[in-house]
């Protein structure tokens, strides 16, 4: 579908935007004071003496501002694939329209081309814009044109080729999304270990308190960054698959129900 760099780029920005908002009312409203009122008994009952075991705590996990952040980018990453997954879905519902309806046997001359592009300028400007409705005309004014099929064989081909390209392309941000959310994991990885050792005169006088809340930074941010980085991965791959298919599935319905029924003069 041919839309405008402008609208993809306004929805995306609200998309962050929203994703900005929505991580961090939950961390502020839930995951931070959870996780700080554990981390407060813990300390307190270590303060005290008293022998336990320490239970790993998703809210303490996920309490550190590398991980909001983490969370932040994967609710974009999200919303990006799934504008795109309701676009290739809208393609999708095109193949099984009619848009073509040539009985078997019958031959297209160049000058019937006409006559088969009109169901194709009756749809709504929208759909229109369309990978199938574009490809149909194009190849159908082509034909008229340079009465070789042929070439409108290569046409069909260029349209579909361009058009892989295009939404490859578009998936260059969430490729980067999915890059710097383990990047950030291991800033959290840094941020933690320098302020770990930082601490380490306190930890030689017995209080390491401060230290295990800061190699806890460290190694959490990491285990979430990672865990989110599989997750956006597995759906970019997902999505990616979905559009190749459109563009194979649209050049196939292109040669079955159109080209081999081309005759030139």
């Amino acid at each position: 579908m041919k839309r405008s760099t402008g609208s993809d780029f306004i929805y995306q920005l609200f998309a962050l935007l929203l994703s900005v908002i929505v991580v961090h009312t939950i961390y502020v409203a839930i995951i931070r004071p959870n996780a700080d009122a554990i981390l407060q008994h813990q300390m307190e009952r270590q303060a005290a003496g008293e022998a336990y075991v320490v239970q790993r705590s998703l809210y303490v996990v996920m309490r550190d501002y590398e991980q909001e952040a983490c969370f932040v980018l994967m609710l974009w990453a999200m919303a990006i694939m799934g504008y795109k997954a309701r676009q290739a879905m809208q393609e999708r519902n095109m193949l099984d329209r009619s848009l073509l309806n040539i009985s078997s046997g019958r031959s297209v001359l160049p000058d019937d081309a006409r006559e088969f592009s009109r169901p194709i300028e009756s749809l709504p400007t929208q759909q229109q814009g369309l990978l199938l409705p574009r490809v149909i005309a194009t190849a159908l004014q082509r034909f008229s044109t340079t009465r070789d099929v042929g070439d409108t064989s290569t046409a069909v081909k260029e349209i579909c080729d361009n058009e892989g390209e295009r939404l490859d392309s578009e998936l260059a941000m969430v490729r980067y999304i999915a890059w710097a959310i383990p990047s950030i994991g291991f800033i959290g990885t840094v941020r933690g270990i320098g302020e770990a050792l930082g601490q380490a005169h306190r930890a030689v006088e017995g209080d390491i308190a401060g230290v295990t809340v800061s190699l806890g930074v460290a190694f959490n941010s990491t285990f979430i960054a990672l865990v989110i980085s599989i997750v956006v991965m597995f759906f970019t791959h997902q999505l990616q698959l979905m559009q190749e298919r459109q563009v194979l599935d649209t050049q196939n319905y292109c040669d079955d129900k159109l080209l081999r029924f081309l005759k030139a003069d």
